[in-house]
């Protein structure tokens, strides 16, 4: 089983002496099929992240704060908002008046 690895570029060399590898298309580290993981423990990626997986984590309530002070968010930070209206986006009707940002 693949296990990636969150290893900080001071310390790749320490991680390739215990065997992780490169993987350079998805620029990250990561071991297979190792049966101790205890030497690669404070390198291991936090319970909610999973390998591979574009499933985003939960939002924060302090991102929640920010997306409702209208500043614009990007990264992982960054929530779709959903349509009210068919209107154009630079269009403001009486429906997606409450979603529009002020001028």
């Amino acid at each position: 089983m693949r296990t990636n690895l969150k290893v900080p570029f001071a310390e790749k060399e320490e991680a390739k002496k215990l065997g992780a590898k490169w993987d350079a298309a998805r620029k990250i580290w990561y071991v297979e099929d190792k049966a101790d993981m205890a030497p690669f423990s404070k390198w291991a990626p936090s319970p909610h992240e999973t390998s591979g997986s574009a499933v985003a984590a939960p939002k924060s309530s302090a991102a929640k704060t920010q997306q409702s002070t209208g500043k614009i968010i990007v990264g992982s930070e960054y929530v779709l908002q959903t349509r009210v209206c068919e209107c154009l986006p630079w269009d403001v009707c009486e429906k997606c008046q409450s979603t529009a940002l002020s001028s």
